[in-house]
């Protein structure tokens, strides 16, 4: 007796026995839209990408925290709202230094 496991196996097996898998060019190509990549997908970004996308995720995080807050802001009081400014000029810092640094700048 092979058990529940042995026969999923043999099961698998067989299907792969018995499937016809071509591998043409078009269909284990990485692409959907027909033209070849013109980058590798792991190819280098410049620098500022980083930047951004930090900025990003930082922004990101913040509608995270803010809304159970704003959830609970009713029940705790002003102590939240105290925190949640403190946390927020602390996100405002972190926006300042990469203006100040040139994170934003496009050019």
């Amino acid at each position: 007796m092979l058990g529940l496991a042995g026969a999923a196996v043999a099961a698998l097996y067989v299907a792969q026995l018995l499937t016809t898998v071509r591998a043409e060019p078009l269909t284990v190509a990485p692409f959907l839209s027909g033209l070849p990549p013109r980058q590798h997908a792991v190819s280098r970004f410049h620098v500022r990408w980083y930047a951004v996308s930090l900025l990003f995720l930082a922004f990101d995080v913040e509608m995270l925290f803010m809304y159970p807050w704003a959830v609970v802001v009713a029940q705790v009081g002003t102590p939240a709202v105290v925190e949640m400014f403190v946390f927020l000029g602390l996100l405002m810092a972190g926006v300042v230094y990469a203006w100040r640094e040139g994170a934003l700048r496009w050019a």
